[in-house]
């Protein structure tokens, strides 16, 4: 009898989070306006609660055939949502990256330097830049915060002795006129893009635009890993200019690519909830030696809070200069460590 209960409350449960979830996706990937996506979640709701009612209330037989019908045709359904490049994109992620790579040299194309006065009030500027890798000096964790302590965006930023940097970071690829929602990004609503970006617009349309927190840490790599970590963010780049994926809230979003990018250098680096908790990633990186040991990850966070000199800044400015003064740059591991 308490097999039997038990295993009545685990399908119970299995029907109401599926039927939760079918709601989910009804409402943000139906087709139509906002009312018709309502009103379909409204009715696969109400379905469904008819559905379990007559089950469990009724012992209807015909409950059970018709509960497993509707989830086969929303998940034949959901099966068709596929991510495309063509639709029309607002103007930040209208481009997609790609690059050449020949050697130590690689060619982007697409690297946006928007001039931002306001979210909606900004400079269209998309270039093609060329990198020397011999030539990298270190890299950069930038994280923005924009929703509490637990919650950043996390951006990686690759220095090269001539004082340029670029900035790779993961984002929503919106559609023109859409927002975005961490909701929506569990059920298909976006596409994944990577941008490849100048700090002075992609760090400061979050600190001077937006008003978001950002701090910098630099990372402890070798130089063969920050090679390996660049290559793979060109190799990203080219895999979503060819294949379009979806965004997704958890499982492929700014912090959890990047872990799958540095697993690739050192791959007993270790999966943890700060990934996903990505306010916490400095603390992350710490416990894993990427962080520079002579400062504690609270005198890092200290030492590396660039929101009020970026504010500072004025367009004309050095910007990737005048955010990393008083900020010591990382002692690199001797060669050949796999610290990454």
């Amino acid at each position: 009898m308490l097999a039997r209960a038990a295993a009545g409350v685990l399908a119970a449960a299995a029907l109401f989070l599926s039927g939760a979830w079918g709601a989910f996706a009804l409402a943000f990937r139906f087709p139509g306006i906002r009312a018709a996506r309502l009103a379909a979640a409204s009715v696969w709701a109400l379905g469904c609660a008819a559905l379990w009612a007559a089950w469990f209330g009724w012992r209807a037989w015909w409950a059970l055939p018709g509960l497993l019908a509707s989830f086969a045709a929303l998940f034949a359904w959901w099966a068709t949502i596929r991510p495309r490049n063509d639709r029309v994109w607002a103007d930040d992620v209208a481009r997609l990256l790609d690059g050449e790579v020949e050697g130590s040299r690689v060619v982007l194309h697409n690297v946006r330097d928007f001039a931002w006065r306001s979210d909606d009030d900004y400079d269209v500027r998309w270039d093609t830049r060329e990198y020397h890798l011999d030539h990298l000096a270190g890299v950069d964790a930038i994280l923005s915060y924009w929703s509490g302590k637990a919650i950043a965006h996390a951006m990686l930023s690759f220095g090269f002795d001539d004082g340029r940097h670029v900035v790779f970071s993961v984002e929503i690829r919106r559609k023109r006129g859409e927002a975005f929602s961490e909701i929506g990004g569990f059920f298909r609503q976006f596409e994944l893009i990577l941008i490849a970006a100048d700090e002075r617009d992609i760090v400061r349309v979050r600190s001077n635009v937006r008003g978001e927190d950002d701090y910098l840490f630099p990372l402890r790599m070798p130089r063969e890993a920050m090679r390996s970590l660049f290559l793979s963010y060109v190799d990203a780049a080219n895999e979503l200019a060819r294949t379009p994926r979806f965004y997704n809230t958890v499982t492929s979003n700014c912090t959890t690519i990047v872990y799958r990018m540095a697993k690739r250098i050192d791959g007993a680096l270790p999966f943890d909830l700060r990934l996903l908790l990505t306010g916490y990633l400095p603390e992350y990186l710490g416990d894993n030696g990427t962080l520079d040991p002579r400062f504690s990850v609270d005198e890092w966070r200290r030492l590396g809070r660039i929101t009020e000199r970026a504010r500072a800044t004025r367009p004309q400015d050095d910007f990737s200069a005048a955010i990393r003064v008083g900020i010591p740059p990382a002692h690199s591991p001797p060669s050949g460590d796999s610290t990454a």
